[in-house]
């Protein structure tokens, strides 16, 4: 019995991944490490991996030249990485896979009914969550799990329907047979070295044990408190009614698109910053992290020696003034250029530099370039030099491996990592998956 159980581990089959919208591959990395190293580890430790990536997809509608899909290509090979339109990919073409993941844009969600046919559904041309809808509706054997990503204003957008996007996704993922827990996560709340929060959802098909157990629990709020990915991987203090009673989503797609939250007066979207939905009902409520381990800080990413920075990231005398008037307070009239309308346009100050104590804040997709700005990061040397931060730094503070990006251009590889995710968040949970 003894052989048997040990032949069963050599030969126990990993979890198999299909990668959409996969930019320069932060999911991949996650769960799969680098060279078999852990992105946690900054790529030193060993990892050992229960993930493959069977399929990867990355598409850049609005650029002849692929820039990222062809980083990602330099860094994992091209074997079984598309490089084409998803709405134009065959889903036959997709190879079977237990796990879908993305981060997809945050676009309009809304659906209407199609004309040429009775109870027809069809979403905005062109966004792209109806392609990951496609996918797993269409595929004869649908993933097991979904992991999904994105930007953490989903659960209260678009502004005249709080929340209505995000019901609209769960109402479409119930009517396909998933479970679907989410959960916001700021990097830095649990020791990571970025302040950015996203939300991310996981998504369990009715063929699986996990949602067998989530059905079987008199209690679903456990799951996401105590049993589940996320809890186990980001610990939380939760504020959790003891007679919390679950909301009812609509079954029909259109009416939630036209109705959902349409009558509130508080502006405010029903959705908290976890949750669960299971068929049709979804329970949500506020958490805090609950994390007292070592954090990572701004500090311990940059490089300290200014002679291994090019000239051309430092702060010059006469771009200084520039700098200080866009990180500074305003309070200043203004004109509508098209309306001639006058106003007194208010903005507090922002830190500068950043400081280098704390975790970076968020990096923004126009990061690169020397053109003062804002929202670039800039931070003072130890021998007192302003200067704003390299590539391999934005790289870091993600939790990419170093070089990562490189061959592409300055500004093009901050903007990759202005649109990527931090990694060591996808380790965490793969870890718990």
């Amino acid at each position: 019995m003894a052989t048997k159980n040990k032949k069963s581990k050599k030969t126990l089959q990993k979890i198999k991944v299909a990668e959409l919208f996969a930019g320069v591959g932060g999911f991949r990395l996650g769960l799969e490490g680098w060279k078999g190293k852990s992105p946690l580890s900054q790529y030193k430790k060993a990892m050992n991996p229960q993930f493959e990536v069977v399929w990867s997809n990355q598409w850049e509608p609005a650029s002849n030249k692929q820039y990222a899909s062809d980083v990602y290509v330099e860094r994992f090979g091209d074997l079984h990485h598309s490089n084409q339109d998803i709405a134009k990919v065959n889903v036959n073409d997709i190879p079977d896979h237990d796990l879908l993941v993305g981060g997809f844009p945050c676009q309009d969600y809304s659906v209407a009914r199609t004309l040429s046919q009775s109870g027809g559904l069809e979403g905005k041309k062109g966004v792209l969550w109806w392609q990951i809808h496609r996918i797993v509706k269409d595929k004869k054997n649908p993933p097991k799990y979904l992991f999904l990503e994105n930007v953490d204003r989903l659960l209260k957008s678009p502004a005249k329907q709080r929340g209505r996007d995000f019901a609209i996704m769960l109402a479409s993922l119930a009517d396909l047979g998933y479970i679907v827990e989410w959960r916001v996560i700021n990097a830095a709340d649990y020791g990571l070295p970025q302040r950015r929060r996203r939300i991310f959802f996981l998504a369990y098909h009715e063929s699986t044990m996990v949602h067998k157990r989530i059905i079987k629990n008199d209690k679903p709020v456990d799951w996401v408190i105590a049993e589940g990915p996320f809890a186990q991987a980001f610990p939380m203090v939760a504020n959790v009614q003891t007679d919390l009673v679950p909301h009812i989503l609509d079954r029909d797609l259109v009416k939630i698109s036209e109705t959902f939250n349409k009558e509130t007066r508080s502006g405010k979207s029903p959705f908290e910053n976890a949750g669960i939905m299971i068929k049709h009902r979804y329970w949500t409520f506020p958490v805090k992290s609950a994390f007292s381990g070592k954090r990572i800080v701004l500090d311990d990413i940059i490089e300290k020696d200014d002679a291994m920075v090019p000239k051309s990231f430092f702060i010059d005398k006469e771009s200084l003034p520039r700098w200080k008037y866009l990180k500074g307070a305003k309070k200043e009239p203004r004109r509508n250029k098209a309306t001639g309308f006058e106003y007194t346009y208010n903005e507090g100050p922002m830190v500068f530099p950043d400081p280098l104590d704390k975790p970076a804040r968020t990096i923004i997709t126009g990061e690169g370039g020397a053109t003062p700005s804002r929202f670039k990061h800039v931070i003072k040397t130890p021998k007192g030099k302003l200067r704003r931060l390299m590539p391999l730094e934005l790289e870091r503070i993600n939790m990419f491996p170093d070089h990562h990006t490189e061959g592409a251009t300055d500004g093009k590889r901050a903007f990759f990592m202005g649109n990527a995710l931090v990694v060591g968040i996808i380790e965490k949970v793969g870890q718990q998956l």
